[in-house]
């Protein structure tokens, strides 16, 4: 089959290689419809990983996807066999204590699909255990199945935020986390939504899905809050700059929830030294 191959640090290529087999009775072959380009994608492509510079060994990547099952999958899951489905890619191992706690996004033996060394959804076909596996209304297309991891790790970012009724809120970044993020907002009952980023074009996006003023950077939230600040600031970006931008969007008092990875898994201030 065809797949898209990190090969090295800016080294993409799209190759031939062997189908996934089920290893285990529970395993699923899935032929993929739709991967979305995840931010933790981009981390690997230009850095190795997600945790700054590493050395890579080729992998398949790809976490945010959607697809149908093979028939012989189908069958043995009791699915349609046209039937659509969105995949989970965490597959935690079930046993250790942060599993044991209900915390299964935390845990450290994790098989993350698309995330070194595990082979992702940027190919034909992919192998997930049937937990992984959900089937999507007819209403939702295989691009939008895709998109449902982002949109978890969006809700799971806005449960750490618990925003509280006519709250102010500055969403940071206005990437497809970002504008997921202004649409909770609104939704959670916020007061004043401020979408931050310096592309004008996410901005005009982020106020056409509930965000009330566009700000090209973290500088200008003084002058739409009169100096004070907002209540709640959601960061959402990829700038080691990210934590102290977030920082100074807040009140005194107020609350900062990070959501983006920085470059080079680093955070610095202004004029420091990485």
């Amino acid at each position: 089959m065809r797949a898209a191959v990190l090969q090295d640090i800016r080294d993409i290529r799209v190759l031939d290689i062997p189908e996934p087999k089920p290893l285990a009775e529970d395993e699923l072959i899935i032929r993929v419809k739709a991967v979305g380009v995840c931010g933790s994608d981009l981390h690997s492509y230009l850095e190795g990983g997600t945790t700054g510079p590493t050395q890579v060994r080729p992998f398949v990547l790809g976490h945010e996807f959607s697809g149908v099952l093979t028939p012989d999958s189908a069958r043995k899951a009791g699915f349609s066999a046209d039937a659509l489905v969105a995949v989970d890619p965490s597959i935690p191992c079930g046993h250790c204590e942060w599993c044991h706690r209900g915390h299964t996004n935390l845990c450290p033996n994790v098989k993350f699909l698309g995330y070194a060394p595990h082979n992702g959804a940027m190919a034909e076909f992919v192998c997930v255990p049937k937990s992984a596996v959900h089937v999507v209304p007819d209403s939702i297309d295989p691009a939008g199945a895709a998109i449902l991891e982002t949109l978890g790790v969006a809700i799971h970012a806005m449960d750490l935020a618990r925003p509280r009724l006519q709250e102010t809120v500055a969403v940071l970044g206005c990437g497809p986390v970002g504008l997921l993020l202004v649409q909770l907002a609104r939704l959670a009952g916020s007061g004043k939504i401020i979408a931050i980023d310096p592309v004008e074009q996410r901005t005009a996006l982020a106020c056409d899905l509930g965000a009330d003023v566009a700000c090209r950077s973290f500088a200008e939230v003084g002058e739409a809050t009169e100096g004070r600040g907002v209540d709640l600031v959601i960061e959402a970006t990829d700038s080691s700059h990210g934590f102290e931008h977030a920082a100074r969007c807040a009140r005194i008092g107020g609350r900062v929830v990070l959501v983006g990875i920085p470059e080079n898994n680093q955070y610095v201030l202004s004029g420091a030294e990485s």
